[in-house]
């Protein structure tokens, strides 16, 4: 194969994250992102050596036999967000299973994974789980008609109005629609990334599933006279409040602002329109305050199967122990454990979140918690009191090698590892082993129908 060679071939094998090895009718075999056990694809080839070939995924030629005749959402193909829709939720439980056993094997050995392998664990919600979604401002194709969802699937510009998005509820649906009818009708503009002008740039939403609780954001530039745009984000909000048919119930309604050149939603200032800037939502029997940017798991109903098979995993362990919790967030797992434990300390590197976990933590009743913001790095250096376990929830990248080798030399005799990312958690268990743990649990929580992601849990002893 030579570089720019189109080529057809058949999808053999998917590995995390979500990479394809597709096989030629010559043998040939390359790696594509973006594919599905068995279909038949057409690759333009990027890279060819001996050692690695890679490609582009130019089509799907034949659809996978173990593909649906009609995917779950009608955006399937179109929008960028979900590559398992097309999959029975039985098939994606499988393919996740396997990508997590072709990661951990050659870590930990095909004997200790049947020994602790101890399945996966389905959403409780298969469709309508999320709790939190950003959308974009855009249009589809070039200077067409202005569009509100997710990105085109391999595009940074285009943008598909995803009204029909099947992994948010009716009531997040219905905020999208009203949103981008109302700005169509007003004749606004979306803010361009390529020349940063424009005012629209994102719609965030969040809904919590026990509560119902709905907090709407809108993103804006401050590229407009602010005489007019009072005027125009309160006939927004009153379009909103206007609308008979919430399943739920508006608690706030809210405009930030955000000049960064960078496509990503950022507070440089955040105004009340409606309501109030945060919402309640509850795991576990524990009560949590959530504001617009701040961490939560996007899947509540899941992120309480996560975290008792995370408990499961403590057990006994915490027990009237001093428990560190590292990466702690919101210190949701914190305020989980916290009743079995003598003491726990969350350490989180974003300040807010840290606000947020004493305020919850307040919230329930829990006087044995301490949160602390900052590096892991750094504060674990800065802490007197010694843990007797120690839990870790790191962000995708995986745990600091310098942070991991402090944690390694407390000497605990148990650890737990929540990971998001699998490559990392692969990478780090290498660590582990090597200075003198093994791997005694290990388990899956499916978080993200219709995505390749999947959380996955580690119980670590000393050995």
């Amino acid at each position: 194969m030579k570089r720019g060679e189109v080529v057809q071939g058949k999808v053999i094998k998917v590995s995390f994250p979500n990479k394809g090895i597709v096989e030629t009718a010559e043998g040939d075999k390359l790696r594509v992102k973006g594919v599905l056990p068995g279909q038949t694809v057409s690759v333009r080839v990027k890279k060819s050596s001996k050692e690695k070939a890679q490609g582009n995924l130019l089509s799907v030629d034949a659809p996978s036999p173990l593909e649906l005749d009609t995917p779950a959402c009608v955006h399937y193909g179109k929008c960028g967000g979900c590559t398992y829709q097309s999959l029975s939720y039985e098939k994606q439980l499988e393919i996740k299973e396997g990508m997590i056993h072709d990661l951990m094997v050659p870590v930990i050995g095909e004997k200790v994974w049947s020994a602790t392998y101890e399945g996966i664990k389905a959403s409780p919600k298969q469709f309508e789980y999320r709790n939190k979604m950003e959308f974009s401002f855009g249009d589809e194709v070039k200077d067409g008609p202005l569009s509100l969802g997710m990105h085109k699937k391999g595009s940074f510009y285009d943008v598909v109005t995803v009204d029909g998005c099947q992994i948010i509820d009716a009531d997040m649906r219905r905020v999208l629609t009203i949103t981008l009818d109302y700005f169509v009708n007003a004749n606004q503009s979306y803010y361009r990334k390529n020349t940063h002008e424009g005012y629209l740039r994102h719609l965030l939403v969040r809904k919590a599933a026990k509560t119902g609780e709905i907090l709407v954001d809108l993103v804006t530039s401050t590229q407009i006279d602010s005489t007019f745009e009072a005027e125009l984000l309160s006939n927004w909000k009153q379009a909103l409040l206007d609308c008979p048919d919430w399943e739920g119930k508006l608690t706030g309604i809210l405009h930030t602002k955000n000049d960064r050149e960078a496509d990503v939603v950022c507070d440089e200032g955040t105004e009340i329109l409606y309501g109030q800037d945060w919402f309640k939502e509850e795991l576990l029997g524990l009560s949590f305050t959530i504001s617009p940017f701040s961490f939560f798991q996007t899947n509540s109903l899941g992120a309480e199967v996560l975290y008792s098979t995370a408990r499961d995993f403590i057990a006994t362990g915490a027990d009237g122990a001093e428990v560190y919790d590292l990466y702690s967030g919101t210190g949701t797992i914190a305020q989980v454990i916290a009743p079995a434990a003598k003491h726990v300390t969350g350490v989180e590197i974003i300040a807010e979140a840290v606000e947020a976990a004493k305020e919850n933590a307040k919230l329930n009743g829990l006087d044995n918690c301490d949160f602390i913001a900052g590096d892991v790095l750094k504060v674990l250096d800065d802490i007197t009191e010694k843990p007797d376990y120690i839990i870790l929830d790191p962000p995708r990248d995986g745990i600091h090698p310098k942070a991991l080798d402090k944690i390694i030399d407390y000497g605990v005799d148990s650890l737990v590892y929540i990971s998001c990312k699998p490559t990392s958690l692969a990478r780090d268990l290498e660590v582990f082993l090597a200075r003198g743990y093994k791997v005694t649990r290990i388990a899956c929580v499916d978080m993200f129908p219709g995505t390749y992601h999947v959380e996955t849990v580690a119980k670590i002893d000393k050995v």
